[in-house]
């Protein structure tokens, strides 16, 4: 699988580098800037991307607007963005420019390799991962409806955004999945949403129907 990478720390770029190429993967590019990584887009385009968020020279949303316009020329592209912070409107813009291949970690919150490379491999296949903090941090851009939710509902909502399924979700909360069950039913109902099983799915409608 070829990925391109988007970091402008040379040290953490060299690791990511050698991570995933230790790990199965070809890294085709490491681009410093938007400017080098849009260029690596438009000659070599990749499989997936990782990016970072603050890059030269704002060091603000320089990634996150790179991703989504990268999207935007090649619909569909997995991105997984890597960084220390959450932009919370360019991280809904981003969410909502495609149902597919789309991953949002905070990077002093991943303690396992292994727990890394599934969600690359995750977002690589069309899913969606996102990190609990992010999804807080965006949810409270439209909390209204979350006002319905018990805290147990929310629980259950918030594991959901991370692409997990009934048994996962059960096993994280030590409850039966029976309860689970009944709660996702709830958290649907009172966000108006259709209920499903689908994991990515499940993700997919919370964030479209708190407008991400």
């Amino acid at each position: 699988m070829r990925v391109v990478i988007l970091e402008d720390n040379p040290i953490l770029a060299e690791g990511l580098g050698l991570l995933l190429g230790n790990s199965g993967f070809e890294v085709i590019g490491v681009a410093g800037d938007a400017t080098e990584f849009a260029t690596l887009m438009a000659t070599d385009p990749p499989d997936i991307a990782v990016v970072d968020v603050r890059l030269p020279p704002t060091f603000t949303d320089e990634g996150l607007r790179a991703a989504i316009e990268a999207r935007r020329l090649r619909p569909g592209l997995p991105v997984l963005v890597f960084s220390q912070y959450v932009e919370e409107v360019y991280a809904a813009e981003l969410l909502a420019s495609g149902s597919e291949g789309i991953g949002y970690l905070l990077k002093d919150r991943v303690s396992r390799v292994d727990e890394f490379l599934e969600a690359l491999h995750r977002v690589a296949d069309g899913g969606t991962v996102l990190d609990p903090e992010v999804v807080s941090q965006l949810m409270v851009k439209r909390n209204d409806p979350l006002d319905r939710l018990t805290p147990r509902e929310r629980e259950v909502l918030a594991l959901m955004a991370e692409g997990l399924g009934n048994a996962a979700i059960a096993e994280k909360l030590v409850i039966s999945e029976g309860a689970v069950h009944k709660h996702v039913g709830n958290v649907f109902l009172k966000l108006d949403l259709p209920p499903t099983d689908s994991g990515h799915r499940r993700v997919l409608a919370v964030l479209a129907h708190l407008g991400l």
